[in-house]
């Protein structure tokens, strides 16, 4: 097999941080969500260009899931990073993401899951991956939808398929 010069891996990671980038620019366009769609957001919290409080940081040294669905504000969306505005134990925080730390999306709406390989800090450096989940395979847990930040989430197995299983069949 021969070496990937053009780098496919990175490429299609792009892609679908582009994906996550529309949606959040079309939230942030109308100020709200449509219909019941909702989005778990996991990022790394020690990555570069991560902008938390020292209190979310301490609390989520490593990675948090943030749930953007009722309650939040100042959506602003540019081509490397999102910010906004959430509310934690009643505190209002303003949080910077940018793309490239998310290890995962998640609309439970619809059942649609992105998951990204991302070393932590602390894991060998070298390039990330990409796991694209298919939908069938992903369950959604009752319980677990409702927590708002989740510290430390075990990363499911998953395989890579092509994009046309995402695609609805007529």
């Amino acid at each position: 097999m021969g070496q990937d010069h053009i780098r496919y891996d990175i490429l299609a990671q792009d892609a679908l941080r582009g994906v996550i980038r529309k949606v959040l620019t079309e939230v942030a366009a109308t100020g709200r969500l449509p219909g019941d769609h909702h989005f778990f957001i996991t990022f790394l919290t020690g990555a570069p260009g991560v902008r938390i409080s020292q209190h979310l940081k301490a609390k989520y040294p490593e990675q948090m899931t943030i749930v953007v669905q009722h309650q939040f504000w100042d959506l602003k969306v540019t081509d490397t990073q999102f910010e906004i505005g959430l509310s934690f134990s009643d505190t209002p925080e303003r949080l910077v993401i940018p793309f490239n730390t998310i290890r995962g999306f998640y609309d439970p709406s619809v059942n649609f899951e992105l998951e990204f390989e991302v070393p932590l800090a602390d894991e060998e450096e070298g390039g990330a991956e990409i796991t694209a989940i298919p939908v069938e395979a992903v369950a959604a847990k009752p319980d677990e939808a409702e927590k708002p930040a989740v510290e430390g989430e075990e990363k499911k197995a998953g395989s890579v398929v092509s994009l046309d299983s995402f695609r609805k069949k007529q």
